[in-house]
C-alpha cells in the first residue's frame, strides 16, 4: 500500500474514495467507495421543533477551526472508532493546510459537540460529529450547513446515511448519482469562512433563510 500522505487522501476524496482505519488500535487502513452514498441536500436540512426550540433559547455558541484536535479526539472517544493515530495525524496536518475544518458547539467554556470534515471545491466531506449533550452534534450540522450554503458549496458527502443523519434529512444516492454531483462540486469554488454569525439563533434564522425547513 502506497504511503497515506495528505496529498493522497485529498486525491482520493477527489475521486470518491475516502479512508478508514479497522479501529483506533489497528495501523490497517482500509479505502472505500459506497455503492450507496449518504449525503445531506443542503435545501433539505430538517430542523424538529425541539431542536428548534433549543437553539432559540442560545444557551450555545457554534465556532469553526477554534479547536480541531479537540474535535478529532472527541469522535474518536467511543468504544467502537475507524479513528486511529495515523488517521488523526493525516487529518491534523490537512487542517494545517486549511482542507479540514471543525465545527465546534460552546456552552459556556465547555466544547459540547462538533464535527470535523474536509473540503475541496464546493465540496465538503463530513467525517464526524460528537455529542456530549442533547441535541450538540445536531447544532454543529445546523452551523455547517448554514455556512456551506452561504458560502456557496454544492455538496455535503456523509459517507454512510445513519438513522440519525436520516432524521435529519440525509438521504442514500447510487454511486454513480454520487459521483456526478461530485465531479460537478470539484469544478467549482466556495467559501468556508464566508459565515460569519455564531449565535444559534442566528444561524436558526440563516437556515430558515436558506433550506426548505420541517418543523415536526
Amino acid at each position: 500500500m502506497a504511503e497515506l500522505t495528505p496529498e493522497l487522501v485529498l486525491s482520493a476524496y477527489a475521486s470518491g474514495v475516502f479512508p478508514m482505519a479497522e479501529s483506533a488500535d489497528s495501523s490497517e487502513i482500509f479505502w472505500f467507495n459506497p455503492e450507496q452514498r449518504g449525503v445531506m441536500p443542503l435545501d433539505r436540512l430538517h430542523i424538529s421543533r425541539s431542536l428548534r426550540k433549543t437553539m432559540r433559547a442560545r444557551r450555545f455558541k457554534v465556532t469553526a477551526n477554534q479547536c480541531f484536535s479537540e474535535v478529532m479526539s472527541a469522535c474518536a472517544d467511543r468504544e467502537e472508532t475507524w479513528i486511529n493515530p495515523e488517521i488523526t495525524a493525516l487529518y491534523t496536518e490537512l487542517h494545517t493546510r486549511g482542507h479540514a475544518h471543525s465545527i465546534e458547539v460552546w456552552q459556556g467554556s465547555t466544547l459540547a459537540g462538533g464535527l470535523y470534515g474536509v473540503s475541496l471545491g464546493a465540496a465538503f466531506f463530513g467525517e464526524s460529529m460528537f455529542s456530549r449533550q442533547s441535541n450538540c452534534s445536531k447544532i454543529a450540522l445546523v452551523g455547517l450547513t448554514a455556512r456551506l450554503n452561504l458560502g456557496g458549496f454544492k455538496l455535503l458527502d456523509m459517507q454512510f446515511l445513519t438513522p440519525h443523519l436520516a432524521s435529519l434529512g440525509g438521504v442514500e444516492i447510487p454511486q454513480k448519482a454520487y459521483h456526478a454531483q461530485l465531479e460537478e462540486a470539484l469544478k467549482q469554488k466556495a467559501d468556508f469562512y464566508r459565515l460569519k454569525a455564531t449565535d444559534t439563533y442566528s444561524l436558526l434564522a440563516l437556515s430558515d433563510s436558506q433550506v426548505s425547513t420541517h418543523t415536526s
